[in-house]
C-alpha cells in the first residue's frame, strides 16, 4: 500500500521553490566556478541573468586520397547541442551547479534566472508560464543557442510546454522535464490546502523558506549549502512569489504537449501524489522516455547528481548531432 503523503508535503512538491525578503544588495553571490555571468534583455525590457560555460569543439574531416590521407578542420565553435537549464519557482540558475560543472567539460551550457528570480530584473508583470516562456526564447535567440536542449525543473516544466505552444520545436534538439507537471484537473481538497499554505507562507517568510528549502532534499546537504539556497530564494519578493503561484496553477499547458515532436526525457521522483500526473505527461508526449528515481527529494538532480548527469550524457549522445558551419 502506498504511504499517504501529507497535504503540506504535497504543496511543497508542487510549488517547487518559493520565497523572498532579503534585498539583492545584501545577499551573498553564489559562485559557480568556470562560468561567466551575463544578461539578455527581453522585448518588455526585463533583464534576464544567465550563467554560461562553453567548450569549443573542432570538427575534423579525414579525407582519403590515392597517395594517403589528410585531415582538414571544417568547423570550430561551441560543442552542440547547447543546453539551457531552467530552474523552479524562486530558485536561481546556480541550483544546477553540479550539472554545469559536469557538462561544461564537453558542452555549451547555460543556466538562467527567470524573471524576478536570482539576479534577473524584479518586475510586477509577466509572472505566468507563457510570459516566462518568452523570456526563455529571448535567451535562446540572443545567445544563438539553437538547436538547444531545454531542461526544466518543476514549474519550469509548464514553462517549457508554454514555449512549445508559442514557438514550436524548430529551435529545439530535445527536452528534459524534471519532476514537474504541465497542468492538472481541479482537486478541491488540494486547492484549499495549497491556498491555505500560501496564506501561512506570507505570515513568516523566513521560517517558511527554511522549511521549504530543506524539504526539497532527501539526501543530507551541508548547512552552508542550505543557507546558499535559502538566501537565493529570498531574493524573490513576496508579491512576485504569490503572483507566480497563481500564474502557474491557473494555467493548464497540457494541450501543448501534443505538439512536442523532439526527443523528450522525463525524470521524476518516485511516490507521492503526482505519479499519475507524471504518467499522464509521459503518455501525452509521443515517444517520450520516463525515468523514475527512488529515495530522492524534489531536487533529485542534487540528491542523485551522478545518476542524473549520466542520464543527461546518455540522452545527449542519443541526439542526432551535425556540425554547424
Amino acid at each position: 500500500m502506498q504511504k499517504r503523503i501529507s497535504l503540506t508535503t504535497q504543496v511543497v512538491i508542487v510549488l517547487a521553490c518559493c520565497v523572498a525578503l532579503v534585498p539583492i544588495a545584501t545577499a551573498q553571490r553564489w559562485k559557480v566556478p568556470g562560468t561567466k555571468s551575463g544578461f539578455v534583455t527581453t522585448a518588455d525590457g526585463v533583464k534576464i541573468h544567465y550563467l554560461e560555460a562553453k567548450t569549443r569543439l573542432a570538427v575534423i574531416e579525414d579525407v582519403d586520397k590515392p597517395r594517403g590521407s589528410y585531415s582538414r578542420k571544417i568547423w570550430e565553435g561551441p560543442a552542440r547541442p547547447a543546453i539551457l537549464f531552467v530552474p523552479g519557482w524562486t530558485m536561481p540558475a546556480e541550483i544546477w551547479e553540479k550539472q554545469i560543472a559536469h557538462l561544461a567539460k564537453t558542452r555549451w551550457v547555460v543556466a538562467m534566472d527567470p524573471r524576478s528570480q536570482g539576479l534577473s530584473s524584479q518586475t510586477t508583470e509577466g509572472h505566468y508560464p507563457a510570459a516566462r516562456a518568452r523570456d526563455i526564447k529571448a535567451v535562446v535567440d540572443q545567445l544563438k543557442l539553437a538547436p538547444v536542449v531545454l531542461v526544466g525543473w518543476s514549474m519550469g516544466v509548464a514553462e517549457l510546454a508554454a514555449y512549445v505552444d508559442q514557438f514550436g520545436t524548430d529551435t529545439l534538439a530535445g527536452l528534459v522535464l524534471v519532476d514537474g507537471i504541465a497542468g492538472g484537473d481541479p482537486d478541491p481538497a488540494l486547492t484549499k490546502g495549497m491556498f491555505g499554505w500560501a496564506a501561512n507562507f506570507q505570515h513568516d517568510r523566513q521560517k517558511a523558506t527554511d522549511a521549504f528549502v530543506r524539504s526539497m532534499y532527501k539526501k543530507p546537504q551541508s548547512e552552508a549549502y542550505y543557507q546558499r539556497v535559502i538566501r537565493a530564494s529570498l531574493r524573490t519578493p513576496t508579491n512576485s512569489a504569490m503572483a507566480l503561484f497563481l500564474g502557474a496553477f491557473s494555467t493548464d499547458n497540457r494541450p501543448a504537449l501534443a505538439k512536442i515532436n523532439k526527443p523528450t526525457l522525463i525524470v521524476v521522483a518516485a511516490g507521492g501524489p503526482w505519479m499519475a500526473a507524471y504518467e499522464d505527461l509521459h503518455k501525452r508526449i509521443a515517444g517520450s522516455r520516463m525515468e523514475i528515481f527512488e529515495n530522492v527529494g524534489h531536487a533529485l538532480f542534487v540528491d542523485e547528481a551522478d545518476r542524473f548527469n549520466a542520464l543527461l550524457d546518455e540522452f545527449l549522445r542519443s541526439l542526432a548531432q551535425a556540425p554547424r558551419p
